[in-house]
């Protein structure tokens, strides 16, 4: 989307009527109970909409994510203003991905709105697809406004040289699901994982979880980061698979920034 307040309470907000972003689920998931999602089998993506009357969205929703993005119309979007600061590291499993949990006052701006960066989580292969191109990897940096609507910036990771950040965040890992490893003495600043380049295409769309909520502003950034094999492969060993399948476009317009 466990023990830690921060947690707790963005996991509170993030329900009325929506979970945390990209990696969220339900409460009652969180601590272990009954509701329960996954990414293949019986509760896979196809299934997700009949697990829980508020998940409804995952089946009948008609501004779906992830998308696969081709066909694009190309006009001068607002630049995306980043201001990341120094956090102490909060990582976690939490049985979906692994998330890192960012203390408050970072921001972006975007035109006149400004977003408060809650958390980043991670997803094997990349969720969206690029004139059919999938990514090994795909991070998330998930963003709420004061409206309550989320702006999530998707960045691809592409297969390449070893990442220094990436090193930093896998060294921390623990293998107990549910537990945030709070780092006191590790600082970490997530504007490292950006691309020097950030144009972006742009859509609305929708958690890539339950409840499928139809509240997302994507910004997915056109330029890829380079992870090496072995930090794919680390992660993929945690989770297989965590990626939602292309969801139908249903009319909707990806902007791409000129």
């Amino acid at each position: 989307m466990k023990i830690l307040s921060y947690i707790v309470l963005t996991t509170a907000f993030l329900s009325l009527p929506f979970s945390f972003a990209a990696t969220s689920f339900a409460k009652s998931e969180e601590h272990g109970h009954s509701i329960h999602w996954s990414y293949e089998g019986e509760y896979g993506p196809e299934h997700w909409g009949d697990i829980k009357d508020d998940y409804s969205k995952c089946k009948g929703g008609e501004s779906q994510s992830p998308v696969g993005i081709a066909l694009t119309d190309k006009v001068k979007l607002d630049s995306i203003c980043f201001n990341y600061y120094e956090t102490p590291l909060k990582i976690i499993n939490n049985g979906h991905t692994i998330q890192v949990n960012y203390g408050r006052g970072s921001t972006i701006c975007i035109g006149n709105k400004q977003y408060e960066l809650l958390q980043f989580h991670f997803h094997n292969p990349s969720e969206h697809k690029i004139n059919g191109q999938s990514y090994p990897m795909e991070v998330h940096f998930v963003h709420k406004g004061e409206d309550g609507k989320l702006a999530v910036i998707g960045v691809l990771m592409e297969e390449g040289k070893s990442n220094e950040f990436i090193k930093t965040l896998w060294n921390n890992l623990t293998k107990e699901e549910g537990k945030v490893n709070t780092v006191t003495d590790v600082k970490i600043n997530a504007s490292q994982l950006l691309p020097k380049n950030t144009a972006y295409y742009k859509y609305d769309g929708s958690l890539t979880t339950p409840p499928c909520s139809e509240i997302v502003n994507w910004h997915v950034l056109k330029t890829p980061i380079e992870v090496s094999k072995a930090q794919i492969d680390r992660f993929a060993s945690i989770f297989k698979k965590s990626a939602r399948p292309i969801q139908p476009l249903h009319g909707r317009v990806v902007k791409e920034s000129e």
